[in-house]
């Protein structure tokens, strides 16, 4: 099946931090990217994402309003497989 892109919608880039909203409608993706620098995803929404790594594949449950954060280096493709949309907002660290 052939993905489109999730859409990226940069609300915020300064020398401190860089805040993006991403919104996933069914059948939509990140693409393979690696993350430079430390984040934190805020979900604004419950449900569940894909998440492909080099080495597994896992569904991610995420809950509206409840933050994860990952390290620097993390190499992934955010997939959203499910049949409504999904919107988190990421904050990188810089």
């Amino acid at each position: 099946m052939k993905r489109t892109a999730a859409t990226a919608t940069v609300q915020i880039d300064n020398d401190r931090v860089r805040v993006t909203e991403w919104r996933f409608p069914p059948g939509t993706e990140t693409g393979w990217h690696i993350h430079p620098t430390d984040y934190v995803v805020v979900p604004m929404d419950t449900g569940e994402l894909l998440l492909e790594a080099s080495d597994r594949t896992a569904r991610n449950k995420l809950t509206a309003g409840v933050s994860y954060t990952r390290a620097a280096g993390s190499e992934h493709n955010v997939v959203n497989d499910a049949d409504t949309e999904f919107v988190f907002v990421e904050i990188e660290l810089k």
